[in-house]
């Protein structure tokens, strides 16, 4: 049990109707998990508002109820707090019952709209190798030091967040490498949080479905910088003309990475294979796994990163050789027939035109590259077309499909994707709604030594359809397929 008035530690309090001195269970901001003697927390979602569930919450055991809008009914023996916002109160509070964790190890957060999990999972990874022990909070898993959970969302709610934070206190963790979504930060999952980093990797087109413009979109990402405090270190993407941006504001020391542009971290791709990348960091060659120029700029965030953290030059060259790509982000097998199958979660149209463009200046031409790749239901709808011109422009022969359909006829969205090709184009396209079959199809037509590029789900393991969740696996279906036409 814990004391309400120090859960409200640091809560911009407008009002109490009755006792901050009393003993309570635990803090739920959903009224069908209330027991007795719990916090229930109003917050104001996308889809429902929680001030329409206090009475419930109330006759379930609630002892507390925080709000932004006080009842009509107010119940004798129930504490009731009122707030300016109850999501910064939620994460406040949350962070506060858990013992403000985040301030027992170093936490860094990394935004952006592609690169964030590559970046955080990498770090991971470095660090285990270099022998601490680490945390990861990212869209694939939440790891503390070695033991793995599911992951739902990219940044979870603060309730979840600081219950892992303590768990990883709880271990000695000393590390640990956040994924900081627009979502997370727009909803103020990460307030209360003490970030001793923050990274920014570049910003492109996604997410316009919720927030209503890009300088919207990018604006929520800056005020997670603008929150930073002086004794922590922003380091931004200036290739990205939004990195600027991002430091505008900020409080915390400010460092640079670029491949392109004058920057503290800077980096040349000298060789680019399937087999891994020669990168020249600063004045020191380094050999590394991972491929492509979008992983280069994923490597030179890691590096700095690193060495803002207090590993050597050296001692982070030779980790970052070691390092290894990261599940469904460019996940490649080469079959007995010389067909080269990779799976990526290029989602948006940055990221696809990425990973094509990857993969076209390793490739000799004589090869011919299928791609085969969908849109998500129920998601920014602007992004379609603009894939599929991508797409299209950048393949040899194309298959659009579904990704996760969602609540979404799967031939609609196809339609919208097809939209953004050229005239020119056409000619290269096919559509197979059913995403088995694309790949099966892209199977059947690869030639020993062409490419097959599956995008858009990557780690995913399940397809969404009309609201319910299929085993679905890119890397294990393309893999099966394969096998079979080597009989």
């Amino acid at each position: 049990m814990s004391l309400l008035k120090d859960i409200l530690y640091k809560v911009a309090i407008d009002a109490v109707v009755g006792n901050t001195n009393v003993h309570v269970n635990t803090i739920v901001f959903d009224s069908r998990k209330v027991v007795l003697n719990d916090v229930f927390v109003a917050v104001s979602g996308t889809l429902s508002d929680g001030h329409a569930f206090i009475d419930t919450a109330v006759k379930q055991g609630a002892l507390v109820v925080v709000c932004e809008r006080m009842p009509e009914h107010i119940v004798n023996g129930v504490t009731y707090v009122q707030v300016a916002d109850s999501k910064v109160a939620l994460a406040v509070m949350a962070s506060n019952y858990y013992g403000n964790p985040s301030e027992n190890l170093k936490l860094v957060g990394v935004t952006g709209t592609n690169g964030k999990t590559t970046v955080a999972t990498l770090l991971y990874q470095l660090f285990k190798k270099a022998g601490y022990k680490v945390g990861l909070l990212s869209t694939v898993k939440i790891l503390v030091d070695d033991v793995e959970y599911k992951a739902t969302h990219t940044t979870p709610d603060s309730l979840t967040i600081n219950k892992y934070l303590s768990l990883m206190n709880v271990e000695g963790v000393e590390y640990c490498f956040m994924e900081v979504s627009s979502h997370g930060v727009h909803q103020k999952r990460t307030e209360g949080l003490h970030f001793v980093g923050g990274v920014f990797t570049n910003l492109s087109h996604d997410h316009l479905d919720y927030h209503n413009t890009f300088a919207e979109y990018r604006d929520v990402k800056k005020s997670f910088f603008d929150h930073l405090p002086k004794s922590a270190f922003a380091l931004v993407n200036v290739d990205d003309k939004n990195g600027e941006i991002m430091l505008q504001n900020t409080k915390a020391k400010k460092h640079t990475y670029a491949l392109k542009s004058y920057a503290d971290y800077k980096a040349q791709i000298l060789e680019n294979q399937f087999t891994g990348l020669l990168l020249k960091i600063n004045e020191s060659e380094v050999w590394v796994r991972l491929i492509g120029a979008f992983n280069a700029y994923n490597l030179l965030a890691i590096y700095g990163v690193s060495e803002l953290l207090g590993l050597g030059k050296d001692e982070i060259l030779r980790l970052l050789s070691s390092l290894e790509s990261v599940s469904g982000r460019f996940q490649y097998l080469i079959s007995d027939t010389h067909v080269t199958a990779i799976v990526d979660y290029a989602h948006t149209p940055d990221a696809l035109k990425n990973v094509l463009e990857t993969v076209n200046s390793i490739r000799t031409k004589n090869e011919a590259l299928i791609t085969v790749v969908g849109c998500g239901g129920d998601r920014d709808k602007t992004k379609r077309p603009k894939m599929g011109q991508i797409a299209a422009a950048l393949s040899t022969k194309i298959i659009f499909t579904s990704d996760n359909p969602r609540g979404e006829v799967p031939e609609t969205i196809i339609e919208d994707i097809e939209k953004g090709v050229e005239p020119q184009d056409f000619k290269k396209t096919m559509s197979i709604v059913d995403r088995k079959q694309a790949i099966k199809t892209a199977c059947q037509l690869a030639q020993p030594n062409d490419i097959i590029l599956i995008a858009g789900k990557g780690h995913e393991t399940y397809q969404e359809i009309k609201g319910e969740r299929f085993d679905f696996d890119d890397f294990k279906i393309v893999k099966d397929y394969l096998k079979q036409l080597e009989k």
